[in-house]
C-alpha cells in the first residue's frame, strides 16, 4: 500500500478550475450595484415633457370626545374612507397631539366627526386657527357643534353651538340650495330619520344655509320656524361646512346622506368640482325605505342637552 497523495487525474483538475471560475463570477455579480428603477412619469399632452403623477391629497378625520360619545363614529370613519379613499389618503385619529402647524399643513381638510367637549389645548387651538387662516378646510358632522363651547373662534367657525335635541324621529328637511355640491343630489323635500339638533342661535346671516328643518314635522325641536340644519361659509381664509345629520349608524348607509357628506368634505377640501347632476331626477320626498325608517337603539325618551350643560345626548 502506498502512502501520500496520489497524482490528480486530468478530469479532476478541469472540474476544480470550472468551480473556481464560477465562484469568481458569482462574487463579481454580488458586488455589482443594481440601478434603481426610474420613477413613473406621464407626458404632458402636446409638449413631450414628462410630468410627475399628481400627488394624492390627505384628509384628517378627528373624532376625540370629552363628553358624550356617539356609537356611530366608527361607521362614519368607515363611510368617509369608502367614499373618498380612492382620491385621498384618509387618516383617522382621536389624538389631539396631531394638531401642530407642520402636521396640519399636510391635510386638505380636517373633519370633526361627532367630537364633543373641550378637546384641544391652547397651543393646538392656535395651530388649528393658523391652519384655517392659510386656506385649510373644516367639515363638521353632527356633534362637531357640541365641541369647544368655551372657544368663541370655534363657535364662529362651525356657525352655531348645539343646545338640545328631542328623540330620534323622522322629519322633513327642505333643501334651500340645490346647486352646492353637497346638496344638488338631494330632493327639494328630503325626508329622513335622525337626531335633530336645536342650536344656541340661528346661524343664518353668518353662513350660507343649505338645508332647513321643517319644525312642524317633528316634536320638541323648534327654532321659531327657521331651523338651518346644514350650511357652509368661507371663514378667515379657509372653508367651513357643517351638517347636523349623522347621529345614527344608519345614516352612514343611506345613499343620499353619504353623497351629502362626500360633497361637503370635497367642498371643504377645495377639490375641483365636476359637472352637477340633474337634481330633478330625485323624486320629491326623496326617501328610500331605509331613509324614512331608520332608528337608533340609543333613542331616549327625554329631551337632552349638550355637553355644555353636562347631560349626555
Amino acid at each position: 500500500m502506498q502512502h501520500g497523495n496520489a497524482p490528480a487525474s486530468p478530469l479532476v483538475g478541469r472540474v476544480a478550475l470550472l468551480g473556481a471560475a464560477l465562484v469568481v463570477a458569482t462574487l463579481g455579480l454580488g458586488a455589482r450595484q443594481v440601478a434603481p428603477s426610474a420613477p413613473t412619469t406621464t407626458t404632458t399632452a402636446g409638449s413631450g415633457t414628462p410630468a410627475a403623477a399628481p400627488a394624492r391629497g390627505r384628509l384628517l378625520v378627528f373624532s376625540k370626545t370629552a363628553s358624550f360619545r356617539h356609537q356611530s363614529i366608527p361607521d362614519g370613519i368607515k363611510a368617509i374612507k369608502e367614499l373618498l379613499g380612492d382620491r385621498y389618503d384618509v387618516d383617522a385619529t382621536e389624538d389631539s397631539a396631531v394638531f401642530t402647524a407642520d402636521n396640519l399643513a399636510r391635510y386638505r381638510a380636517v373633519i370633526f366627526l361627532s367630537t364633543t367637549g373641550d378637546i384641544l389645548n391652547d397651543e393646538q387651538q392656535k395651530d388649528f386657527q393658523g391652519y384655517i387662516a392659510t386656506g385649510g378646510g373644516y367639515a363638521g358632522v353632527h356633534a362637531a357643534a357640541d365641541t369647544e363651547h368655551t372657544w368663541p373662534w370655534y363657535g364662529e367657525l362651525v356657525g352655531a353651538y348645539f343646545k338640545t335635541h328631542p328623540n330620534i324621529q323622522p322629519a322633513l328637511v327642505r333643501v334651500e340650495d340645490r346647486t352646492h355640491r353637497s346638496t344638488r343630489m338631494l330632493p327639494a323635500e328630503w325626508r329622513r330619520t335622525d337626531e335633530w339638533y336645536v342650536y344656541n342661535r340661528n346661524p343664518r346671516g353668518r353662513v350660507k344655509v343649505l338645508a332647513n328643518l321643517d319644525d312642524s314635522t317633528i316634536q320638541g325641536a323648534t327654532m321659531g320656524g327657521d331651523h338651518p340644519i346644514a350650511w357652509y361659509h368661507e371663514f378667515e381664509g379657509g372653508r367651513s361646512w357643517y351638517t347636523g345629520g349623522g347621529h345614527t349608524s344608519e345614516s352612514y348607509t343611506e345613499d343620499l346622506f353619504r353623497k351629502h357628506l362626500e360633497g361637503g368634505i370635497l367642498w371643504a377640501a377645495g377639490a375641483a368640482d365636476t359637472a352637477p347632476q340633474d337634481a330633478t331626477q330625485v323624486p320629491a320626498g326623496g326617501a328610500t325605505t331605509k331613509d324614512a325608517t331608520t332608528t337608533d337603539a340609543t333613542t331616549k325618551d327625554a329631551t337632552t342637552t349638550g355637553s355644555a350643560g353636562g347631560t349626555p345626548k
